[in-house]
């Protein structure tokens, strides 16, 4: 028998010797009330079962009980500590703090036994938003008023007082005595911490290399009397290697990871190298999506006219605008003898930009290469 946390009330006490006995929910509910009614006897055999039962989602009894064992040790030592600190003076009379040390009883117990999920709900609720550590405070303020005013309605501020400066003292000493393994227990877990991150690190790393890299190698192998398929394979390995390790600085939906992925289709289809600097990124909206598919064009005519081994496309984006520059060591043109029919640059390229408040510039010469320039305002 244990404990429920689906369809409760109040601690699944009931839900729990429902579903052992056979019985519905509530009539076991109706037995507890009447119980309560007939002398209080409900009261307390629904506070022993809650103590002692274990949780649904909590473990097995047995951990449950070494628990609850741990939580009655520690009371039991902090009502000794009480005691002792009562018959030398330091701290008020036991019928002064035992209301108080009731309260912090019953708090422990309640946080002991609660679910893991209902714990969880009452940490997100105390952090959930801003104001948390104003009621916190606010709480501790008043709290400490009460306590204050309930000793000096019964005269034994001065002495709480003198037990308080006592305590303190006490405490400092415990501190300081205790500094040395507590400071070494810190640094051993920095240290615990710090190798475990290294060490998934690594796993991580060798992974990656095992799932990418090797695979690739293994398939270069194959393809060695293919040198065109040995550099597709060594170029797409380069850049998917190389956008994992600056993954952070590009995510998906930016401007930087759009230009990537244009240059590795380019690289695919053409079987030319293409390769991306970025400095500076931003998101994708409608007219930076302009801005790659007409940066795009300007690779696939370079791809297919230009004659280089590899083209450049260099991204900036400042403040106030985004550029991106796609040049080529090819053989160039001359932009005037383009025919009028041919809309890759003035449609794709030119139109698309304008369209998008941007402007695009083609610089070419017959034998020195051809640049194109793209620009886009922000904001």
């Amino acid at each position: 028998m244990v404990r429920r946390s689906r369809g409760r009330l109040l601690g699944g006490v009931a839900a729990g010797i429902a579903e052992y006995l056979g019985l519905t929910t509530t009539v076991v509910r109706i037995a507890f009330v009447a119980l309560s009614v007939a002398g209080g006897v409900g009261v307390a055999a629904y506070a022993v079962l809650w103590v002692f039962l274990a949780q649904e989602d909590g473990g097995t009894l047995r951990e449950d009980k070494r628990a609850m064992q741990k939580v009655f040790a520690l009371l039991a030592v902090a009502a000794f500590a009480m005691i002792v600190l009562a018959t030398y003076g330091f701290v008020p009379q036991l019928t002064s703090t035992a209301p108080l040390f009731a309260v912090v009883a019953g708090v422990v117990l309640v946080w002991q036994q609660a679910d893991v999920s209902q714990r969880e709900r009452w940490r997100q609720s105390a952090a959930s938003d801003r104001s948390a550590a104003l009621r916190i405070g606010a709480g501790a303020v008043l709290l400490g008023i009460g306590a204050v005013g309930f000793l000096a309605s019964r005269g034994e501020l001065a002495v709480a007082r003198d037990g308080l400066v006592s305590t303190v003292v006490v405490v400092a000493g415990l501190v300081l005595l205790s500094s040395p393994w507590w400071f070494a227990m810190a640094t051993d877990l920095r240290a615990e911490r710090r190798e475990r991150i290294r060490s998934q690190e690594r796993a991580e790393v060798a992974a990656h290399l095992h799932d990418s890299v090797l695979q690739t190698l293994a398939l270069i192998q194959k393809a060695a009397g293919s040198p065109a398929e040995v550099t597709r394979l060594a170029r797409g390995q380069e850049r998917e290697l190389r956008n994992w390790l600056y993954a952070s600085r590009s995510g998906e939906g930016t401007l930087a990871a759009a230009l990537e992925a244009a240059a590795a289709e380019v690289e695919q289809t053409h079987q030319v190298a293409v390769d991306v600097v970025a400095v500076g990124d931003l998101a994708l909206d409608e007219p930076s999506t302009a801005l790659v598919a007409a940066a795009r064009e300007a690779m696939v005519n370079a791809a297919r006219h230009s004659g280089a081994a590899t083209i450049d496309v260099y991204a900036e984006v400042e403040p106030g605008l985004a550029s991106v520059f796609v040049r080529d060591r090819g053989k160039g043109f001359d932009p005037s003898d383009v025919p009028d029919d041919r809309h890759g640059i003035s449609g794709s390229i030119e139109g698309r930009m304008a369209r998008h408040g941007g402007t695009a510039q083609v610089r070419s010469a017959l034998g020195d290469g051809t640049e194109v320039r793209l620009e886009l305002p922000r904001g």
